[in-house]
């Protein structure tokens, strides 16, 4: 049986890197916590929350090029509201289903996902 206080630091470690996922540093975070770990909820949720990172850096490249083209200026306005949203309100999600259910990963809703 693996340590659920253990289970729960490391997964809480890897969501809420992505508090700071627009210093790139952060994403060695769940990368490390992947390689270390042997316990297999935390595996799953350093995964997933690599995908989420990588998610955001893309949506965010997106509405970047489309701000950086003047016809694309208002609909980069449009998006940036539900890309906000779309970054805080899942990582609050994940954190709550960390804390709060240790035995299952948290898998984030409408992301592509890397085979890692």
């Amino acid at each position: 049986m693996y340590d659920t206080d253990k289970r729960k630091l490391l997964s809480l470690l890897c969501h809420g890197s992505i508090f700071f996922s627009t210093a790139v540093i952060f994403v060695g975070v769940p990368i490390s916590i992947l390689l270390i770990s042997d316990d297999p909820v935390v595996k799953d949720n350093a995964k997933e929350a690599l995908n989420f990172h990588f998610n955001i850096w893309l949506y965010g490249t997106i509405i970047a090029v489309l701000w950086a083209s003047i016809i694309g200026i208002p609909i980069a306005a449009i998006l940036l509201i539900p890309f906000f949203l779309f970054q805080w309100i899942p990582l609050v999600l994940a954190i709550l289903h960390v804390l709060g259910n240790t035995d299952q990963p948290y898998r984030y809703p409408f992301i592509f996902r890397l085979p890692l």
